[in-house]
């Protein structure tokens, strides 16, 4: 298998092998929870989606979702799974992306799938593409794995990666309890807000 998460084969073979331990087949109940709180019709931006399932949660809850992924073998995999909702899933490059902005990003397996050395083009384009007082909402793999995908980060890390545009609103208290094993208490809840 391609060994460089930056680049779309990498997926598109996992994809068509069947190799996605991150896949947890439905959307994760605290996401549920947070949305009943939020204002509706949010425009949100749902990078790395995968197979879909938090981009079809939130287009049914009456969001103007954008969910995105640079790999052909994912948004096959989307469009099967939600036949329902073809027009939902679009391929494009989170770092090219032109649309925006947007009142929210969600986040989960995106940040921890990229190699490290994106990083900090990743802070620079979510400050970029959400607009001020907009959210960056989702769980964050907390671990010192230095191999991946799953690229472990820190708070620490992840306040220097996003502090200078937003704000740090939100921070479950444990880790989550549902996880699929792959991030299993290593999962953490957090909101950033982007700065005014």
């Amino acid at each position: 298998m391609a060994q460089d998460s930056s680049r779309p084969d990498f997926w598109d073979t996992r994809f068509r092998e069947g190799v996605t331990p991150w896949d947890a087949g439905a959307a994760p109940p605290r996401l549920i929870q947070w949305l009943e709180a939020q204002p509706p019709a949010l425009k949100v931006l749902v990078p790395g989606c995968g197979t879909g399932y938090e981009a079809r949660l939130l287009a049914e809850r009456g969001h103007d979702v954008l969910a995105i992924d640079f790999s052909e073998a994912a948004l096959e995999a989307a469009r099967r799974r939600h036949p329902e909702r073809p027009g939902l899933f679009r391929k494009a490059d989170f770092f090219a992306l032109t649309d925006g902005p947007f009142d929210l990003v969600y986040e989960r397996a995106f940040l921890c799938a990229l190699p490290r050395a994106r990083w900090p083009d990743w802070g620079r384009r979510m400050a970029e593409l959400l607009r001020p007082g907009g959210e960056l909402a989702g769980f964050f793999f907390l671990d010192d794995n230095q191999r991946g995908p799953p690229f472990g980060t820190s708070r620490a890390e992840l306040k220097a990666l996003l502090a200078g545009a937003f704000e740090l609103t939100e921070e479950a208290d444990v880790p989550a309890a549902d996880s699929i094993p792959v991030f299993k208490g290593k999962e953490i809840w957090q909101v950033w807000k982007r700065k005014l």
